[in-house]
């Protein structure tokens, strides 16, 4: 049982398993510099940051927001 908990705090991105009890902020979608596309920052308790970048605006803001919803379950 405690092994289904975990798993429901726990969400994929790009190859990461984040974990969602430690997610303190999100930034908005923005353009990557050097036109590398777009990304949104993570930001972690204890100041650790994720920068995912996605091709377009549309799969980041996507992205973005199944992550929104996973933290609100």
């Amino acid at each position: 049982m405690e092994q289904s908990k975990l798993t429901d705090r726990v969400y994929e991105l790009q190859g990461y398993a984040l974990v969602l009890d430690k997610i303190v902020f999100l930034t908005r979608v923005f353009q990557a510099e050097d036109g590398e596309g777009f990304q949104f920052n993570i930001r972690f308790a204890g100041d650790l940051r994720l920068t995912p970048k996605f091709p377009t605006r549309h799969e980041a803001a996507l992205q973005r927001g199944l992550l929104i919803k996973a933290l609100n379950y």
